[in-house]
């Protein structure tokens, strides 16, 4: 399974939801990937936010050789995948869906809600972590069901 994580600007949210289900996948020893990206292009090839890189540190977890990307609609393509961290993203990664294919890979990251986007408060990065470790887990979770039951 390909899963494609996405934000803003592909620096705070997205890459710490990378980072965290990457690191999921990898103790679980399955054999899938995962990226970010975001809808807008202002940090193409940077490295997450010095925040998110010391807030996922703080947990064992270096996201720092991550580099941010834009979103571009071959990634419908490349990702079984793609999970949204708020409702604008949403919308403006759908516009750019084609077949209802594509259209049914892109859902919320979080089914009844947003990822707060913590750019502009240092104080909200731990929360988001948590935030997004949770889901996480319940998504993996879910994801390995689907599989099975797939399988049978």
């Amino acid at each position: 399974m390909k899963i494609l994580m996405v934000c803003l600007g592909n620096i705070c949210r997205s890459p710490l939801a990378h980072g965290i289900m990457q690191a999921l996948i990898d103790k679980e020893g399955l054999d899938w990937q995962v990226d970010s990206a975001g809808t807008g292009d202002w940090h193409v090839g940077q490295a997450p936010d010095r925040r998110s890189i010391a807030t996922a540190k703080s947990y064992g977890l270096d996201i720092s050789t991550q580099q941010a990307q834009w979103f571009q609609p071959n990634m419908f393509d490349r990702f079984d995948k793609i999970l949204m961290m708020d409702r604008q993203n949403y919308r403006d990664v759908i516009k750019q869906a084609k077949t209802d294919e594509q259209r049914e890979k892109v859902t919320l990251f979080l089914p009844e809600g947003e990822v707060p986007d913590p750019y502009f408060d240092d104080t909200m990065f731990e929360p988001v972590y948590d935030m997004i470790a949770a889901q996480a887990r319940v998504l993996l979770k879910t994801w390995q069901s689907e599989k099975q039951e797939d399988k049978a």
